[in-house]
Parts: structure tokens; C-alpha cells; sequence
């Protein structure tokens, strides 16, 4: 049933591109640390940058596992269920990193999200990620859902902010600058936003 893929192109591309939820999942190398999981949506927040790379854009959220955990071991896996028509999963397993708004690659690599407007939901990072792995299955048991259309609670939530009151923001928080089991996570304060 399942199907190995060599690169990201033809019908597994043009699956990944269609789906407007995927997953991640992380975890700290600590056999007892925090497994993470994440549902990742707003249309225009994730690319395919090349036949083994994706990323997608981290926003404003209450806790930092994900970037804690890459910055650690760079675990990661992606996935995508079929939720409307034929069933399918997606799973890309590989390695990740967060590219923080004060490195160089910044600029270039938010160029690559022309469809959504970043400074809406307080950018804090880009995950990048290369393919070790890449694979599908039936997804049968995937139920049927219709999409209707992103949520509007984030941006309305985070457009407000500017990169002094969003450090603050994150500041007050427990998990942002340091994970659930205690791994550095988003450094702070937040460098000056180049969006």
C-alpha cells in the first residue's frame, strides 16, 4: 500500500500543495522529554523550496516546543492527510531547522511566502526542512471534512503587535524561550523584524 518516494515533484507535490492542514512532530532526545505535536494551517505559510526542502512560516503561538527541539537534534516529521477526496497520508520525515528573523537567510527565504502577509500573526521563524524520507499510505481510515476557510482569529490577534510589545508577549510566557523539559527555545528578546 505505502509507496517510497526519491523527491517532492508530480502527484506527491501537487498532494502537499493542495492540503491547507499538516502536522509536525518533534521530540527532545530525552527518552522521558515531551513528545510534540503541532497542526499547522493559514493558506500561503508553507513552500516547497525544492525536490528535498520545504519550509513553513512559525508563528506567534503560547509555547516553542518545535523550534526547541530542532535547535537540540533537528527531528523532525511533517504530515499531511487527504481529508477531502481520494484518501492518502504524506509523511516526510527528515531534519529541521528554525531560521530566525536575524540571520542572513531570512529575507530570501520569507520572499518565498508571496501569498500571506507574515507581519499579521508575529513571525518568529521559518522552519526549514530537508527530506530523509519520504512516504505515503492508504489513509483510509481518515475521515471526510470539507475546508471551508482559515481562521481570521490569529492575524486579528497578532496584527497588533510590534516586535517590542511581541518580545513582551513572549516574555510573559513560560515554553517560548525554553521548552517544556527546559531546552533553550526562541531567543529572546526577538530580533527587529526585516518584514
Amino acid at each position: 500500500m505505502g509507496k517510497t518516494y526519491e523527491r517532492i515533484d508530480g502527484r506527491l507535490r501537487t498532494f502537499i500543495e493542495a492540503q491547507p492542514l499538516f502536522f509536525t512532530a518533534t521530540a527532545p532526545l530525552s527518552g522521558d522529554g515531551t513528545v510534540n505535536l503541532s497542526p499547522k494551517g493559514l493558506k500561503g505559510s508553507f513552500v516547497i523550496l525544492d525536490e528535498l526542502t520545504v519550509a513553513y512560516l512559525d508563528f506567534a503561538g503560547s509555547n516553542a516546543e518545535t523550534v526547541a527541539h530542532l535547535r537540540e537534534n533537528g527531528r523532525i516529521t511533517l504530515m499531511w492527510c487527504a481529508f477531502e477526496g481520494p484518501p492518502n497520508i504524506v509523511r516526510l520525515h527528515g531534519r529541521g531547522e528554525p531560521v530566525f528573523r536575524d540571520d542572513p537567510r531570512f529575507p530570501e527565504l520569507l520572499a518565498r511566502f508571496p501569498d500571506i502577509d507574515a507581519t499579521a500573526h508575529g513571525l518568529r521563524a521559518i522552519i526549514v526542512v530537508r527530506a530523509e524520507l519520504l512516504r505515503d499510505s492508504c489513509g483510509y481510515a481518515v475521515p471526510l471534512m470539507s475546508y471551508d476557510s482559515d481562521r481570521d482569529l490569529h492575524g486579528r490577534r497578532f496584527a497588533r503587535e510590534d516586535d517590542a510589545s511581541l518580545s513582551a508577549y513572549f516574555e510573559k510566557k513560560d515554553h517560548i524561550a525554553t521548552s517544556l523539559d527546559g531546552l533553550p527555545g526562541l531567543p529572546l528578546p526577538l530580533p527587529p523584524s526585516t518584514v
